[in-house]
């Protein structure tokens, strides 16, 4: 959630971020939002008024009465209800001016960093890294890994069908033995780079999900428990970032890493065609995530740090790849700079996303109330987060790009792992 104050001192630079992500109105938005909060103002300043003027009077009629002065201080009594009646009615427009201030900066994205392109759409985004190297040539007859799911016995999309619904692959075998060993091996290699790794819970209440920004933004593509106001994760974000809702850190705390694996849920309505075959796009799939607080004076460094670390695995994992940096009409609601992570799907012959990695600056610890102690007060931290890494499109590319008669080749980091060198035809 934007500041008031940035919202006042830096309008121009809000408005020109704004125009950048395409947002329709945006200056009679911030106008509205900046009235709003001018109302709120005035009402609170007459309403403590009021208050402080009834606590005033309502100390001098016992005085009064003590003295016997009953009439005088009956006389007063009334004036103190009257007022009373009146700060009510002044408590109850403020608390609606309050609920409608929320509501205009709930609605209203973040800034994009200055860095950030103009554009609208995801073919505008910046080619900030080029794939290197020579990309993968595979042998007449490849198959895309939805044919070698079943040929090796990887992944079942109709079992999923059956126990659920479509988007639910249910994974089998040497496709689990592959699963598990790949979360195991970017949880140790995101904890050798200093993250500690939680558990957390897959369900979140309302409050979390406003905070980091799912709410109001994608309510439709949220799971809903709607017994119990619960929302079933879409990412690992969501519950590693609200661990720290309402807490005050030290400067020397900084910085914080966190990671952790869970499965997310999706409900991608809307998503269908020929693209969203196979793992391309599922409903629940596994993600190990990567979530830093910093000092905002770091977290662009910190930023650097972050995607060069899952550039690091998916050169391990021996996957071309080349990164993107995410125009505004593009960019996620909450985020002030994301680099997307895509890797080569050579059967597919088309780059797939594998990994988000953004800052958030002040984003979303205003939503979480997240500060540190400085030297004038407290401060705002700023959050981060990244995938390191999403499984279902790197088991896509491993399975497709490692294709051979003999069988899928894996990568070495990953024989330790799995205790094998390759995946074999079942």
């Amino acid at each position: 959630m934007l500041l008031l104050h940035t919202l006042r001192t830096e309008k121009d630079r809000v408005l020109a971020g704004l125009a950048k992500r395409q947002v329709a109105n945006a200056e009679a938005t911030v106008d509205q939002i900046i009235a709003l909060d001018d109302q709120r103002k005035a009402l609170q300043t007459s309403t403590d008024s009021l208050l402080a003027e009834r606590n005033n009077l309502s100390d001098k009629i016992g005085a009064l009465m003590k003295a016997g002065k009953r009439e005088e201080g009956n006389a007063m009594r009334d004036k103190v209800n009257a007022i009373k009646d009146e700060a009510a009615i002044g408590e109850e427009e403020l608390k609606a001016v309050k609920a409608q201030l929320e509501e205009a900066l709930l609605g209203l994205p973040n800034v994009p960093h200055q860095l950030v392109p103009a554009g609208v759409t995801e073919d505008d985004n910046e080619l900030f890294k080029p794939f290197a190297g020579q990309l993968p040539t595979l042998p007449a007859g490849a198959k895309p890994h939805w044919e070698l799911a079943e040929e090796y016995g990887i992944f079942d999309l109709e079992l999923g069908v059956k126990t659920t619904g479509a988007g639910f692959p249910v994974f089998t075998g040497q496709g689990a033995r592959l699963a598990r060993g790949l979360v195991n091996y970017f949880l140790d290699r995101n904890t050798e780079a200093g993250y500690t790794e939680y558990q957390p819970p897959l369900l979140v209440n309302e409050a979390s999900a406003r905070a980091t920004g799912q709410l109001p933004d994608k309510e439709g593509q949220m799971y809903h428990c709607t017994e119990d106001d619960f929302y079933l994760i879409p990412t690992a974000e969501v519950p590693l970032t609200n661990l720290y809702r309402d807490v005050i850190l030290d400067e020397s705390d900084f910085p914080i890493k966190l990671t952790g694996y869970t499965p997310c849920f999706r409900r991608e309505a809307g998503s269908y065609g020929a693209h969203v075959r196979g793992l391309n796009r599922v409903h629940q799939f596994d993600k190990v995530e990567i979530v830093q607080f910093a000092h905002p004076d770091n977290s662009y460094a910190i930023l650097d740090e972050m995607v060069a670390h899952v550039g690091d695995l998916l050169n391990e994992l021996g996957l071309p790849f080349r990164i993107l940096r995410l125009c505004g009409g593009d960019l996620g609601f909450t985020s002030a700079m994301t680099f997307d992570f895509e890797v080569w799907s050579a059967a597919q012959e088309r780059w797939l996303e594998v990994s988000s990695v953004s800052c958030f600056e002040t984003y979303q610890s205003n939503r979480l109330k997240l500060r540190y102690r400085a030297e004038k007060g407290t401060e705002l931290a700023h959050t981060l987060n990244g995938s390191a890494l999403a499984l279902p499109r790197i088991i896509a590319a491993l399975l497709e790009n490692n294709q051979t008669e003999d069988g899928v080749i894996l990568p070495k980091v990953l024989h330790h792992y799995l205790g094998m060198s390759k995946l074999v035809r079942k």
